[in-house]
């Protein structure tokens, strides 16, 4: 009777622990789609801004670049005081020209000024140069103060030199759909997303270990990587 009561009780422990393991897949497959989705968006808006004719430049700096902050998505809205913030992915350029696996950053911005309407917007930060991206992976930076960031040049009529010599740390670039007056990324604060890294990665893992070392990798960002890496000019 004692063996059999037994049997029993490690029957139930065995059912419990099978019910426990499934249960955390299913969060850890449901949290890790939600990075897996993200990443999927970035590769899109890394090949729209690449697609247009007045992208030229994005195109020269990201060949030159130290590395990338992608947002599919920005949320900006306000009037006279604004706010915006989104999701994105920071990946390092290596000397060879290749890209690292994605690590995962929030950004946030409050601001005071003239500004009417809302927007959602696709935004690429282009990292010209290792200050700014030891400041993003190192520390929550903020834009504007702990790196200096400025608007992207747009067009086909800048010349081919001038991409290496511009004075900032940190170019944006976006697509813009809706209204919005006075918006900027200066004053912008990056910061990592550690529990993200964990689900995507499947373990405990840094920014720096998954950009600068590169400790990590996930076969689903190669698509994204490909995208950089097909966008670079020539």
């Amino acid at each position: 009777m004692l063996v059999r009561k037994r049997m029993g009780l490690w029957k139930m422990l065995s059912a419990l622990m099978t019910g426990l393991g499934f249960l955390f897949s299913q969060n850890f497959a449901l949290a890790s789609s939600e990075q897996e989705q993200l990443v999927n968006k970035a590769e899109i808006t890394v090949e729209t801004l690449a697609a247009q004719s007045d992208m030229e430049q994005f195109r020269k700096l990201l060949a030159v670049s130290k590395g990338v902050v992608v947002f599919p998505q920005v949320l900006k809205a306000g009037f006279i005081i604004g706010g915006a913030g989104g999701t994105g992915v920071l990946l390092g350029r290596a000397a060879d020209g290749s890209w690292s696996a994605p690590a995962f950053y929030t950004m946030g911005q409050a601001s005071i000024g003239l500004q009417i309407g809302a927007e959602a917007k696709e935004m690429v930060l282009v990292i010209m140069t290792e200050k700014g991206l030891e400041a993003i992976i190192n520390n929550q930076v903020k834009l504007g103060a702990d790196v200096s960031a400025a608007v992207g040049p747009v067009g086909k009529n800048i010349g081919a030199s001038s991409t290496t010599n511009m004075a900032a740390d940190i170019f944006s670039f976006a697509t813009t759909a809706g209204l919005f007056i006075g918006a900027s990324v200066e004053g912008s604060i990056l910061d990592a997303k550690e529990g993200w890294l964990n689900n995507y990665y499947g373990k405990s893992v840094t920014a720096k270990g998954v950009v600068i070392e590169r400790t990590v990798d996930n076969d689903q960002s190669n698509p994204l990587k490909a995208a950089l890496k097909a966008a670079e000019a020539p």
